[in-house]
């Protein structure tokens, strides 16, 4: 149950300093020299992390388990913090953009967790869709 908890706050508190930081990127800073520093900083830090993660196997070995899911990653991180970047520097405040973008992105999963994920679809999930679509109506309104 610990972990259960944890591991959310881990994702929530991480999230909101994701969005802090990628709404700091200076204007007239490259965003790709911006996303190079990141992940030079991410390397450093997921070096020294993979030290802590009690494991069998050794550094080189751990690589044997991976597929094609952690290279595909990539791409998508590149694109998401891109993304990030340039929906606030395109004028979207922070308390919106996130907000818009992780409904989207929770409507869209839903069917993906049905179809390929087996998951289970019921009227509580309905009418939280219903209030998704009618949130971003009202706070996109103008």
């Amino acid at each position: 149950m610990f972990m259960y908890a944890f591991s959310i706050i881990i994702v929530v508190v991480s999230n909101m300093i994701y969005h802090i930081c990628s709404k700091s990127v200076p204007e007239k800073a490259n965003p790709f020299s911006s996303l190079f520093i990141t992940y030079l900083t991410g390397v450093i830090v997921a070096a020294i992390a993979f030290r802590f993660y009690k494991s069998d196997k050794g550094f080189f070995e751990s690589f044997d388990d991976l597929n094609w899911a952690s290279i595909l990653l990539g791409f998508a991180i590149v694109g998401l913090e891109f993304g990030y970047i340039m929906v606030y520097r395109s004028g979207w405040d922070i308390s919106i953009g996130s907000l818009v973008s992780n409904i989207l992105l929770a409507l869209i999963l839903i069917p993906v967790g049905i179809i390929f994920y087996k998951e289970g679809f019921n009227i509580n999930k309905l009418l939280g869709i219903i209030l998704c679509i009618i949130g971003l109506i009202f706070i996109n309104k103008k």
